[in-house]
């Protein structure tokens, strides 16, 4: 048990300084509790829709069962106000403790227990992290109105100013400047860090005087031991991320970087075979990848060609088969993150992979998000390829919108022809015909096309990707044109049985999207 000698909440602290510079403390530690807290809500969101994927779902369920869990911490904290200076001094030790190594557990439970495992595990910490930040206000209430007395409305006034300034500096620094200087661990251990620091500095020195000897000693402990176990992990956090990669992507990672867009790894299959991963995502299987472009790219080159357009595929296998056609005098690739293209240009394997296609003087790179990049006014194409990652995940939504298809249609030139990626056809059906739907909402013909290989997913626990539900593995498209009668004979060849299309499906928009996970 902590004793602290200060009777009721009421009563003013014994302050080593003048009232005005102890309140002034106290609100800047507000400012700083506020910041760690909204990193932790975003490192909790962040985590979610990259190892579980779906991040509109994700951060539904983080933020909601935070807030109900701040009104369960609020209301518990009531019976810490008496000795508000210790509850708080705990509060932020724990908080630092629980949020600074949220990351990391998080990263261990996907890696060793499965997505199953990382869901429980994130409910956990939105429902601790919420109870610990919801007890912080009314503590600071009692401790501002100890240190100078001043009407109610004005403290809570005063507090919610310095909280909501220092969540707007928290949500700043997050993707701004822990996430692309640190990374998602780093970042939140060092958060941990500031949060314990700011909380035991205040207790321990501004109210010392009002904790007895034991109290003292107590919040001593408590803060060191959170401080040890933050850099602890902090100094091993490198080999504590090299034993998670070799869990999910297996024991031959030869690239990993976090890029400001998204998280690059590179392994070397058993088979000896080059993996790509973006975001845990398998997106370039070197077993069969050349099946999955030759199947993407073939059919809508059967057209006119002399002008192309790649939307995506930054790893240059698209162009690559694009380029093996005769004909062909220009090649635009619009790629949104610059470290895909960088990593296809330099890495031995990958460049091998792609044929050295980087070198080809008829491809022009340009980094840009190809959703704004195609609002502004264009050249026309007489084949556009979009080579994009799979409907299901939200960040790519918009790119398999009505919207979307609109203006790539009016980037065709006459006869011209577009090939999209839609998916497995068979493990995700409806998000198939939701984009065969969606392409003949925005005035095209579309011929709706399959090719047995692999189901581009989520990277499991053994760093390969299954299809779902035991459905065989397969890759989706859509060939479409305006007009092009020949249109569905450039799949025949490749297009495998077909499941039938389903009646009424509606298309995807931007204000309502309609792709499942």
């Amino acid at each position: 048990m902590i004793d602290q000698s200060a009777p009721a909440g009421t009563q003013d602290a014994r302050l080593s300084v003048r009232p005005r510079t102890g309140r002034l403390l106290v609100l800047a530690t507000v400012f700083v509790c506020a910041a760690c807290g909204l990193v932790y809500e975003l490192e909790l969101v962040a985590l979610a829709s990259y190892l579980i994927g779906d991040s509109v779902t994700q951060a539904s369920v983080v933020l909601s069962v935070m807030v109900f869990a701040m009104g369960i911490g609020s209301l518990l904290a009531k019976r810490l106000r008496v000795r508000a200076a210790v509850g708080f001094g705990l509060v932020e030790a724990a908080l630092a403790l629980v949020g600074g190594g949220s990351a990391l557990v998080l990263y261990a439970s996907f890696a060793w227990a499965g997505g199953g495992g990382s869901r429980y595990a994130l409910v956990g910490f939105s429902l601790a992290i919420g109870v610990l930040m919801g007890a912080e206000i009314p503590l600071l209430m009692t401790l501002i109105q100890r240190v100078s007395r001043q009407d109610a409305g004005g403290a809570v006034a005063d507090l919610f100013a310095a909280d909501y300034v220092g969540a707007l500096v928290g949500g700043l620094a997050f993707p701004f400047l822990l996430l692309p200087l640190l990374g998602q661990l780093t970042g939140a251990l060092l958060t941990g860090t500031v949060n314990a620091v700011a909380g035991g500095a205040l207790v321990l020195w501004l109210f010392r005087r009002d904790l007895t000897r034991r109290a003292r000693w107590w919040l001593i402990l408590a803060n060191v031991l959170v401080l040890a176990v933050l850099a602890t992990a902090t100094v091993l956090v490198g080999d504590f991320e090299l034993a998670v990669r070799r869990a999910v992507y297996g024991a031959q990672v030869r690239v990993a970087e976090q890029t400001p867009v998204q998280e690059i790894v590179l392994t070397r299959s058993a088979h000896g075979t080059l993996d790509l991963y973006l975001d845990g995502r398998l997106q370039v299987d070197g077993a069969d990848e050349r099946q999955y472009h030759r199947a993407l790219v073939d059919p809508v080159m059967r057209g006119p060609h002399r002008r192309v357009l790649i939307l995506g595929g930054g790893d240059g296998l698209a162009a690559r088969e694009v380029l093996r056609h005769r004909g062909v005098a220009s090649v635009t690739l619009v790629e949104l993150d610059p470290g895909v293209e960088r990593l296809a240009r330099t890495d031995p394997g990958l460049s091998a992979l792609n044929g050295h296609v980087y070198r080809d003087p008829r491809l022009r790179v340009v980094t840009a998000d190809a959703f704004n990049w195609l609002r502004s006014p264009r050249p026309l194409y007489d084949v556009v390829v979009a080579d994009l990652p799979d409907p299901g995940i939200t960040a790519s939504t918009k790119l398999y919108s009505e919207e979307f298809y609109g203006m790539v249609s009016r980037v065709l030139a006459p006869g011209g022809r577009l090939a999209v990626h839609a998916g497995p056809a068979g493990a995700r059906s409806g998000s198939f015909w939701t984009v065969d739907a969606t392409v003949r909402a925005a005035g095209l013909r579309a011929v709706p096309y399959r090719a047995p290989g692999r189901a581009a997913g989520i990277a499991a626990s053994t760093g390969r990707v299954r299809g779902a539900g035991g459905e065989p593995r397969d890759w989706g498209f859509v060939l479409a044109a305006r007009r092009d009668p020949e249109l569905g004979r450039s799949a025949a060849g490749i297009r495998s049985r077909m499941p039938g299309r389903p009646p009424g499906v509606p298309p995807s928009t931007l204000v309502h999207p309609r792709y499942g996970g």
